[in-house]
């Protein structure tokens, strides 16, 4: 079987198409094979306040399309601008690997694998931060 697998924690909470999907007691383990569906883990969802670094920009958009917010044709060309912009700090041989996963997902309308991939960078993007606001 093809498709997403999602596996969640005791009462973890998805949106799937705009519905809010909470689990029960136990873990378990969704297979998405509804292909180009929206989902999103809202644990791992940005709120708008916290959307101030350039990466958290790119991710925020990409949820958007997720959520139903953001027509997903521009916000392609806005992701894939953003991605590019991003290409120019992040140098090194594995954020050069998830960026290029991302874009091809971009491309591909995959809009959750791009996400997963985005947040990746957060991490480096906060140390790259951390160390700037220290020199």
């Amino acid at each position: 079987m093809t498709g997403l697998v999602l596996k969640l924690g005791p009462g973890e909470r998805i949106l799937i198409n705009g519905a809010v999907i909470e689990n029960g007691e136990r873990r378990s383990r969704l297979n998405i094979v509804t292909p180009n569906a929206n989902i999103l883990r809202l644990k791992d969802a940005i709120h708008p306040d916290d959307v101030t670094t350039p990466v958290r920009r790119v991710c925020y958009l990409a949820q958007l399309v997720l959520t139903g917010d953001a027509n997903p044709a521009k916000a392609r060309r806005q992701l894939l601008v953003g991605i590019e912009q991003l290409s120019q700090v992040f140098t090194d041989r594995d954020s050069r690997i998830l960026l290029s996963d991302a874009t091809r997902f971009v491309t591909q309308s995959q809009f959750y694998p791009a996400l997963k991939a985005l947040r990746v960078l957060l991490p480096r993007e906060d140390r790259l931060m951390a160390a700037g606001l220290s020199s």
